[in-house]
């Protein structure tokens, strides 16, 4: 039989051969090297048998989908020495996720440190056993059967359609149910490391039994291994809880409830400058503010389908309307259906279109306590909407405006980006010519501004396919931020139209955007970029101006008073502390600049200007400070 590789050429081979053997045929170092494979795009374990005239790839550790295989088979090991070390531990599930894996699992008893120590020895020894991952396929009978004292396993199971082959995957006397595919065995495994222990519900249902989630990450090399962890300890001290409570930016109560963050005067600043910088960016793009309402009847959110597809993310009430009347209100947890009734209370012609409407408003959504992450996953959050309003044909040229506007706000910040494409989904609304036309619009902008991006095929909204933007920080991770959503569910909802150039009615196509997102996990993702120190311009603080002595403070609230004046966000830091301290708490504080006065900084009317990086940079005028200060802002 021949069978097809990815460079278009042919390679013969006898009848039942698998992949493995086909690795060996190509060259013994590829052998050695084989995880596993595709055939005709599928991702197969290197035992699986080829048909003639399939397509097939060889996995390697070099393959984007290397490390997922690696940290799946990895899991399997993890649970193996759990089943080892507590015989009666049940299993729920244990797939891989970015950066490592997981495991579910009930033991009777909370784990310990020690058990980790414990769990990560015997998983060693397991990987020097060199066990073979070995596959068999089940009838529903078979397998219900096979984990007969598995009520997790069982309850997956049953929830399968009757007739589908359902297979297991084994190594030693550890059995799992699992799709696979696998690494060829545990000595494929690399460098790996347990790192915590927490709480999960059952399937993440609150009514379901809390089990424990043992966390991992596995990488090929000893140095990924140390370069990641390295990236989490640096990442826990740039955590923006932790920051937020030093710097004095924000904090949550749990008498407010969770997930509500409360803003503290400096963190209030910050998130105030943010928004009055895009703002002034959108005006000068021909964007136009709109402020809509919290809550709205529940008229409103059955017209979007919230109602319907949305409520449990959502907050209803009942309103007294008086004269015995009630109605139920619902807290808006998007901002599109304001925007919405704006578009439609007047007529619109193609002369009106693009029309685009933005709004930094303020959302709310139910969210479980356990699930809810500082800034980075809150209740309430703040997000940089704008809808845009446009016919067919000027879809491409309104993307292209965002992906420009994305690239300089991006770039300000200092962070590199790539972009993903999310397509049609199985179950979809809207013509095919929708679709075509705004999943066109969207690749060929991309590449008109030469972004790299990825094609994630079906993973679109059902109507109407998208781009998310992802950020990459100071030390490495990836963050989505910003979205392009092309909609033509809601303007139809809402009955929303406009007069052609042929005086006919049409359909106005609807593009969601944010730049930011949620201001507040952006916020958050700045304090940790940043480490919490902001630039200039977004310092909630400037310049701390700080006296030799005490007979020196009038003079540096006359300085703090001229530079505020001139707009320059400036403290007096009046402490009875020697001046050494004073400077430490400022640099401890983040505070990009401080300035020292004294008898000679008084006759001279300068100030001795400190950098909180670059140290003392010499005596300036304090009008010369003050434009150094302004001309930072972008």
């Amino acid at each position: 039989m021949a069978v097809k590789l990815p460079d278009g050429t042919q390679k013969t081979l006898p009848e039942g051969s698998t992949v493995y053997d086909l690795a060996a045929a190509i060259g013994p170092r590829l052998a050695q090297a084989a995880l596993a494979g595709k055939l005709d795009g599928r991702l197969v374990d290197v035992s699986a048998v080829l048909s003639d005239g399939v397509g097939v790839e060889i996995i390697t550790d070099r393959s984007t989908e290397a490390l997922d295989i690696l940290r799946h088979s990895t899991a399997h090991v993890m649970a193996e020495a759990v089943k080892e070390l507590f015989p009666l531990a049940k299993f729920g599930i244990g797939p891989s996720i970015e950066d490592g894996f997981y495991y579910d699992m009930e033991i009777g008893r909370s784990f310990t440190p020690e058990d980790l120590e414990a769990i990560e020895e015997r998983m060693r020894q397991i990987v020097a056993e060199d066990k073979t991952f070995k596959r068999t396929e089940l009838d529903k009978l078979e397998a219900w059967d096979a984990f007969e004292e598995q009520p997790f396993k069982r309850e997956l199971i049953s929830e399968l359609p009757e007739g589908e082959v359902i297979s297991t995957y084994t190594q030693g006397f550890f059995t799992d149910l699992c799709r696979g595919p696998h690494v060829p065995s545990t000595a494929r495994l690399g460098a790996f490391k347990l790192t915590k222990i927490a709480g999960a519900y059952w399937r993440g249902n609150s009514d379901n039994p809390m089990l424990q989630r043992i966390y991992g990450t596995v990488w090929f090399t000893q140095k990924d291994l140390d370069a990641y962890l390295n990236r989490i300890e640096q990442a826990e001290k740039r955590d923006h809880r932790k920051l937020g409570k030093e710097l004095d930016l924000f904090s949550f109560h749990e008498e407010a409830g969770a997930g509500l963050p409360l803003y503290h005067p400096k963190g209030a600043r910050v998130l105030r400058l943010l928004q009055e910088w895009l703002r002034g960016v959108l005006y000068e793009r021909g964007y136009v503010e709109a402020i809509t309402p919290h809550i709205y009847k529940a008229d409103v959110w059955k017209i979007s389908g919230h109602y319907e597809n949305y409520r449990e993310n959502m907050y209803f009430f009942e309103v007294d309307e008086g004269d015995g009347k009630t109605s139920e209100y619902g807290i808006k947890p998007m901002n599109c259906p304001g925007h919405l009734m704006i578009y439609g209370d007047s007529l619109k012609s193609y002369r009106d279109l693009p029309f685009r409407l933005f709004e930094f408003g303020t959302v709310y959504r139910h969210e479980l306590s356990g699930v809810v992450h500082g800034l980075m996953r809150a209740r309430s959050f703040t997000q940089d909407d704008a809808h845009i309003f446009c016919t067919p044909e000027q879809v491409h040229d309104e993307v292209i405006g965002m992906l420009e506007l994305v690239d300089y706000v991006v770039g300000v910040f200092g962070f590199e980006y790539s972009a993903e494409v999310s397509t049609r989904p199985e179950k979809s609304i809207g013509d095919q010519e929708f679709w075509d036309i705004s999943t066109d619009a969207l690749i060929v902008a991309l590449k008109e501004r030469g972004v790299p991006f990825e094609i994630n095929e079906g993973d679109g909204a059902f109507y109407g396919p998208k781009i998310d933007i992802k950020l990459k920080d100071a030390i490495g991770r990836t963050w989505q931020t910003a979205t392009i959503q092309v909609d033509f569910n809601l303007p139809q909802r809402f009955g929303l139209t406009y007069r052609t150039a042929d005086n006919t009615e049409a359909q106005p196509y609807m593009l969601h955007r944010t730049i930011l997102g949620s201001m507040e996990r952006f916020f958050g993702i700045l304090i940790e970029h940043y480490a919490g120190a902001f630039p200039v311009w977004l310092a909630p603080v400037q310049a701390a101006v700080i006296p030799i002595s005490d007979r020196h403070i009038d003079q540096c609230e006359a300085v703090a008073k001229r530079l505020n004046a001139a707009g320059v966000r400036a403290e007096v830091v009046s402490d009875s502390e020697p001046m050494r301290v004073k400077i430490a708490k400022a640099q401890q504080s983040k505070v990009p600049y401080m300035l020292v006065v004294g008898d000679k900084e008084i006759e001279t009317d300068t100030v001795g200007v400190r950098d909180r990086t670059e140290g003392d940079i010499g005596a300036m005028g304090v009008s010369e400070f003050a434009e150094k200060v302004l001309a930072q802002k972008p």
